[in-house]
């Protein structure tokens, strides 16, 4: 995978030099460029920003400099090879950031990141690069940054991970958090290691007992535990054929049973056993 990001302030990327990103560079699986927007400024000052049309507070980013470095990188990786770029663009205005989105970013082979800041990017850039690849405008969160360097951050180590060959056991994110298949929609319920006592405190029995299958029932059965209590929202999301015979006797204790229209509700005067 190639990816680029364009920004004005480089350095701020430095993490994707470390960590399983880094490794992912040192073994060629993941060919990153992080370019200088102010590069393609033509003013002494480097100016990106200019006062919005129709005023209110704030500044926008300029059009000529995100065109002219966009149109560089585009360039550059068709010279080195690359193919099938896609636009990510971070924004708090965008589509949630999912486990789902991304799987389907880890299958493209090239991303693009254009870290906003101030009040955010001229729309026009945006609309003129998605007559040329997909666009995808994501949010990590229902909140607001300073710019949008940590969302790539944030993004491109959540795809980064699902590249072959970046993790050290390539069936570590099958377990994960609303991972695509059984825990979709699931938080991954808590973890142990040794000791098998610490400060007094133990490990659930079911794990040293080598049954596979009731260890795998139990995990099913705290990830159900813990999305009820930290996530209740995704549990309505989810279809209720999801949930086999025992999923649904751990729901009922836990308070939840399918409403008329085949959803999850929480019912009030459930007490967990």
């Amino acid at each position: 995978m190639r990816l680029d990001v364009v920004t004005i302030f480089p350095e701020y990327l430095e993490p994707l030099n470390v960590s399983l990103v880094g490794k992912a560079r040192a073994r060629g699986r993941l060919d990153v460029h992080v370019h200088d927007l102010r590069q393609w400024t033509y003013d002494r000052h480097h100016t990106v920003d200019d006062t919005p049309y129709g005023g209110g507070p704030g500044m926008v980013m300029k059009t000529e400099p995100w065109g002219d470095a966009l149109d560089h990188t585009l360039a550059a990786g068709y010279e080195a090879g690359a193919h099938g770029p896609a636009l990510v663009v971070p924004t708090p205005s965008g589509r949630p950031f999912t486990q789902e989105i991304a799987v389907e970013l880890s299958q493209r082979p090239w991303l693009i990141f254009t870290p906003a800041r101030y009040e955010g990017i001229d729309r026009r850039v945006t609309d003129e690069y998605a007559t040329r690849m997909p666009v995808y405008e994501l949010s990590i969160g229902d909140y607001v940054l300073a710019g949008g360097e940590a969302a790539v951050l944030v993004i491109t180590e959540a795809v980064a991970r699902l590249l072959p060959g970046v993790l050290g056991n390539a069936e570590s994110h099958r377990d994960d958090s609303f991972a695509p298949g059984a825990m979709a929609n699931l938080l991954e319920g808590p973890v142990y290691t040794k000791p098998p006592e610490w400060r007094g405190r133990g490990i659930p029995d079911v794990l040293l007992s080598g049954h596979h299958g009731r260890i795998a029932r139990w995990r099913r059965d705290e990830a159900l535990r813990r999305t009820v209590q930290h996530r209740p929202d995704l549990i309505e999301r989810c279809d209720p054929a999801a949930f086999d015979k025992k999923d649904r006797e751990i729901l009922s204790i836990l308070g939840w049973a399918p409403d008329p229209e085949g959803r999850f509700w929480r019912r009030p005067q459930a007490v967990e056993e």
